[in-house]
């Protein structure tokens, strides 16, 4: 074969290559099931499910085994992968249209932890004039899957001093406690410092909307519903300012509090960190297993702790998080998808995996307990006081209105500015990146908050390692001047991580405000590099600077892994040491969303 041959042969070989690539990767990714962690749908109906990660898991292990039978449509088979996401955030990602590149591969079906967010979906297309996702009619209505009440999660010695379980307790008397000066002592035990409660914020979290939701009700004093009188009622409002004023901070998940607590009760201080926490009962039976987030993979990893979490129903009604199967009328979704959907939807509602979800703490889809509820002293299988959920519209107002009383914060922003940060990204510099997805953030602040910003890196001139460009002040003063500092950062030096932690707790504690959520930020891309390299003083030394370890109004440091060099591990570390949590953003494209979510804490 002479050389213009071969290479002819070779350029065609190439060329069919690229071509196989080409039209594999589009029948891999299919259009309302993207691809995802190796999903591949082959020659099937590729389904994806976006469903909320307390779920997500055994929802996985359900795919698992109906990919493994023989179902189809008209004859095609099936292949079914799910992809986990808070409910709050897949709720704002559809409003909004979603972006794959920022959302994930976009959902055939969407399970929610509650219905409440299916009404807020509804209610916000309605408001931007776009047509409804919610397929309806017929077999492909929502339909609910499983079940969990909300409860009032607290450590069985604090529960049985309010009286437990012969007397009913309620968000009433929440709010009695939370308002006390003298704290637990009202209830006979000063020892156990001011009463505190864990919420989640219910602009991402099904347990923190359900849990305001049921705070305003009982501060109506009413079972029916809530009305737009009832949220602007001074008397109402005062009541469920004070429930807010006992958070310790809030979040986009409750997993934050359980894994604080399970922190706390290995070292004997389960009656300490927290008096409540506001989560499903679900929750309260994975935390009793030593198994806080309900995994499946750490299931069987920690032992049960020692003080026992009980469930308390709220005595004027709760909400019910009855994890709706929602197959969406979507651009991107095919008709043969939404029956692949329904044909999945079926088999989760079989005997085999409705047990699969009631052996894990789940109730069926009729409500109903199962051995694992029946089996435990910390729940009750009896009927539980429900609330209605109140209309999309009605659920916004209670947001908008959670944004006027919740308890304001007080933060100091830190930014890692080491010549690391200059970088490409995947939009301009990991600084610009940063940046931008900082002042986005900011959007999220009540004017009433606190901020700040600061910097670090080695051989700041006139500095050292660390800089106050802003100082902690109102929002609505400071954003603005915050905007202008970030647009001016630049790349620089080394990164003195440690150092700089302990800045920024020392300063904040010496301003810590009891009446607000105090707390650092600490975005960093790298490793500590500088002298002051002892992490486990570092960590001793802030269970005393944050008040964990003390008396003094506790500062919470929160951190953002960010870029794939960035050091988890260590920021982990350190969150934990503050009762607080690290956020990874290590993944390109991620640091939007996580700043979304570390500023759901404030």
């Amino acid at each position: 074969m002479n050389r213009r041959v071969l290479s002819l042969a070779i350029a065609g070989l190439l060329i069919f290559g690229v071509v196989v690539t080409v039209v594999m990767s589009v029948a891999n990714r299919g259009p309302g099931g993207g691809q995802a962690n190796g999903f591949d749908p082959g020659n099937c109906i590729p389904v994806t499910v976006t469903a909320s990660s307390e779920k997500a898991d055994l929802m996985q292990a359900a795919a698992d085994r109906y990919n493994a039978g023989n179902s189809d449509v008209d004859g095609k088979c099936v292949r079914v992968q799910v992809i986990s996401k808070a409910s709050g955030g897949a709720e704002s990602a559809l409003a909004a249209g979603w972006n794959s590149a920022a959302d994930g591969p976009p959902p055939t079906a969407w399970s929610p932890a509650a219905s409440t967010w299916v009404k807020l979906l509804e209610s916000d297309l309605k408001k931007a004039d776009r047509a409804n996702l919610v397929m309806t009619g017929a077999e492909f209505d929502p339909v609910s899957i499983v079940k969990t009440p909300l409860v009032l999660a607290m450590p069985e010695p604090a529960a049985r001093a309010l009286g437990w379980p012969d007397q009913p307790i309620g968000w009433r008397r929440i709010a009695e406690l939370a308002s006390s000066p003298d704290g637990w002592a009202a209830a006979g035990h000063p020892e156990w410092g001011r009463f505190t409660l864990g919420k989640t914020s219910p602009d991402l979290s099904t347990s923190g909307l359900a849990a305001t939701v049921g705070a305003f009700v009982a501060a109506t004093g009413k079972a029916s519903d809530l009305t737009p009188a009832d949220l602007s009622d001074p008397a109402v409002l005062k009541t469920v300012k004070s429930v807010e004023q006992a958070a310790v901070h809030y979040g986009d998940t409750t997993l934050t509090f359980l894994t604080n607590l399970q922190a706390a009760d290995d070292k004997g201080k389960g009656l300490t960190y927290v008096s409540a926490v506001a989560v499903e009962e679900k929750s309260v039976y994975d935390y009793n297993q030593g198994n806080p987030d309900g995994s499946l993979r750490t299931k069987g990893q920690h032992a049960p702790p020692k003080t026992k979490l009980v469930a308390v129903y709220p005595v004027e009604g709760t909400l019910w998080s009855d994890n709706p199967f929602v197959v969406l009328n979507a651009p991107w979704v095919t008709p043969e998808q939404q029956k692949g959907a329904v044909s999945f939807r079926s088999f989760l509602l079989t005997p085999e995996i409705q047990q699969l979800f009631t052996e894990a703490g789940f109730r069926d889809a009729d409500g109903k307990p199962g051995s694992a509820l029946k089996d435990s002293a910390f729940v009750e299988t009896v009927s539980v006081p429900q609330l209605s959920a109140p209309s999309g519209d009605m659920l916004a107002q209670v947001r908008q209105v959670w944004h006027q009383v919740r308890k304001k914060a007080r933060v100091m922003l830190v930014l890692d500015v080491s010549g690391s940060m200059g970088e490409a990204g995947s939009e301009g510099t990991k600084l610009d990146e940063a940046r931008k997805a900082a002042s986005e953030a900011l959007n999220l602040l009540n004017p009433e908050d606190e901020i700040g910003l600061a910097i670090f890196t080695t051989n700041l001139p006139g500095h050292g390692n660390y800089q106050t460009l802003v100082p902690v002040g109102p929002a609505k003063k400071t954003v603005p001047e915050i905007r202008e500092s970030l647009d001016r950062l630049v790349p620089l030096n080394g990164t003195p991580l440690y150092s700089a932690v302990r800045k920024a707790a020392t300063d904040s504690q010496s301003a810590a405000d009891p009446d607000r959520i105090n707390a650092v930020v600490i975005l960093t891309d790298g490793r500590n590099e500088a002298a002051d390299n002892n992490l486990d003083q570092l960590l001793v030394d802030l269970a005393v600077l944050t008040g964990s370890e003390s008396s003094k109004p506790v500062v919470r440091v929160f951190t953002i892994a960010y870029g794939a060099d960035g050091d988890l591990v260590t920021l982990q570390r350190i969150s934990e040491a503050t009762a607080a949590k690290a956020y990874d953003a290590r993944k390109p494209g991620t640091i939007r969303d996580v700043f979304t979510s570390v500023v759901s804490n404030f």
